[in-house]
């Protein structure tokens, strides 16, 4: 599950993916709904001058995506593909994608991993020029990680934060203490390497990672805020806190939004 729950930042233009960075193309997953937004982002990362690339994010296992992720190699041999997390939208394309192109895929979880090689948190993958950090972010899912590209000063996010709207803490595995302690962690790396890009998992490329981060955050604790008062009020159950918190929001995410609550409210330690 990925997720998109509220309006919050971004463009609101159709995003198409396309060459975003000198070294980060995004090939969009035709995957459109409620919850991937425009599609499912996957990232090629390749230095200019490179033969050697890494793809984050194989994405769903369509065989028109993945020949459009061969496509936008140019020829580049892909040395490991990375996963942000397990959810099928990012991750169900990522064994046969490999297998297509010979690459391991390396991911925290070792059920989504393809060979021996995983990642954690401060491994630093180097394939050709590139020095891609890793970053633990959990909170979306417990396996979350972002990923920093050191020479383009871009920040991967994943699901950790998304292009346009807020994502879903994914209850019970996503929790919503470990999710605010990865947005602060965030905004801390953007803020000391002066990172100039968001390169999210769905939706547009954010300009500006410590406000994109500092949003997010704030909406976090007015989220909390209207789920005290909504229990203050006399709120039950997670499903009343939904009616009473979400009730501007698409009743087709509130599946979506109900986790979140679940995690807010464990958070709180009144569930």
């Amino acid at each position: 599950m990925s997720g998109a729950v509220l309006p919050l930042l971004g463009s609101h233009e159709p995003w198409a993916g396309g060459a975003v960075t000198p070294s980060a193309t995004c090939v969009l997953a035709g995957n459109p709904g409620p919850m991937t937004l425009d599609g499912t982002n996957t990232w090629v990362l390749r230095a200019p001058g490179d033969d050697v690339a890494v793809v984050v994010d194989p994405g769903p296992d369509l065989a028109a995506h993945l020949d459009a992720i061969e496509a936008a190699l140019q020829g580049a041999r892909v040395a490991r593909v990375l996963l942000t997390h397990g959810h099928p939208d990012h991750a169900e394309a990522a064994a046969s994608f490999a297998r297509r192109v010979s690459a391991p895929v390396a991911a925290l979880d070792p059920a989504h991993r393809l060979g021996d090689q995983g990642v954690v948190d401060g491994d630093v993958v180097a394939v050709g020029s590139l020095e891609i950090a890793v970053v633990g972010t959990p909170g979306h899912t417990a396996d979350s990680l972002s990923f920093h590209l050191r020479c383009d000063g871009a920040l991967l996010t994943g699901d950790t934060v998304l292009g346009r709207g807020t994502t879903v803490v994914a209850h019970p595995d996503g929790r919503l203490a470990d999710y605010l302690h990865s947005l602060h962690r965030l905004r801390l790396l953007a803020e000391e390497t002066g990172a100039g890009v968001v390169l999210p998992g769905h939706g547009p490329a954010l300009a500006d990672p410590v406000a994109a981060v500092t949003a997010y955050e704030a909406h976090r604790h007015d989220r909390l805020d209207q789920v005290r008062a909504a229990l203050d009020a006399g709120a039950v159950t997670a499903d009343d806190v939904v009616e009473a918190v979400y009730a501007d929001v698409p009743r087709e995410v509130w599946p979506a939004a109900r986790l979140s609550v679940l995690a807010q409210l464990a958070y709180l330690d009144r569930d």
